[in-house]
């Protein structure tokens, strides 16, 4: 069989994964779990996401593997800002969060799993292999948190917070992963306009934080 030939056709292809993690141990032992297991490469490791966003897009991985809680830009800014530029790009959370703002933030940014850092090194292996086959793959405990999170009776068949049009737009662009900066960018406005109308559609809301307003947007179905 030819070097070119797909995965549908027997070919093998080794995983290619980069990790985001600012703790240097952690960071160098998923580097070689990654490195000397079969079937996978690491292609690149940083520190923060500043890095990663300069140099990934000379060098897409198959899937990265991310953490949230880092220094400078968060995990789930630097999420957002990676899907909307490439949203055929795999993110898989790995992170010691468990709460549900960080759990909200990180999907809604445009990660396809989530995982905690408790997770055994083969079930990390397994899930990275779930992810690149288009799997979502999530820890049990984050699994139940998510399901808990969305379990809730079927919402009034209207609820009207007075939204503006313009303002029901924006918080859609934030339940699908969007940061301020990049909604002004599709909206061809200034972050400063963005973050006026979010402030408004917070009051509105009765919320105080992006996951917030995504998670009741979602529950009462206040967007399509």
């Amino acid at each position: 069989m030819g070097e070119n030939e797909t995965r549908e056709e027997g070919t093998k292809r080794n995983i290619r994964v980069a990790i985001v993690e600012d703790k240097d141990e952690i960071r160098f032992g998923l580097s070689r779990l990654i490195g000397g297991s079969e079937g996978f490469e690491c292609i690149g490791e940083f520190g923060n996401m500043e890095d990663a966003l300069e140099e990934l897009p000379t060098d897409l991985p198959d899937v990265l593997l991310n953490d949230l809680g880092l220094p400078g830009m968060s995990g789930s800014e630097g999420i957002s800002i990676l899907r909307s530029t490439y949203p055929d790009l795999k993110v898989l959370i790995l992170t010691v969060f468990d709460d549900d703002d960080r759990i909200i933030d990180g999907i809604c940014a445009g990660a396809s799993g989530y995982l905690l850092k408790s997770t055994p090194m083969a079930e990390i292996l397994e899930s990275i292999r779930e992810i690149d086959r288009g799997g979502a793959p999530m820890s049990p405990q984050i699994a139940k948190r998510v399901m808990e999170l969305f379990r809730t009776s079927p919402p009034p068949k209207k609820v009207d917070y007075d939204l503006t049009p313009h303002e029901t737009r924006i918080l859609k662009m934030l339940v699908d992963g969007h940061n301020y900066k990049t909604a002004a960018e599709e909206l061809r406005v200034s972050v400063n306009t963005v973050s006026f109308h979010v402030k408004k559609i917070y009051e509105k809301l009765h919320v105080h934080s992006k996951s917030e307003a995504v998670a009741k947007a979602l529950k009462g179905n206040i967007v399509s």
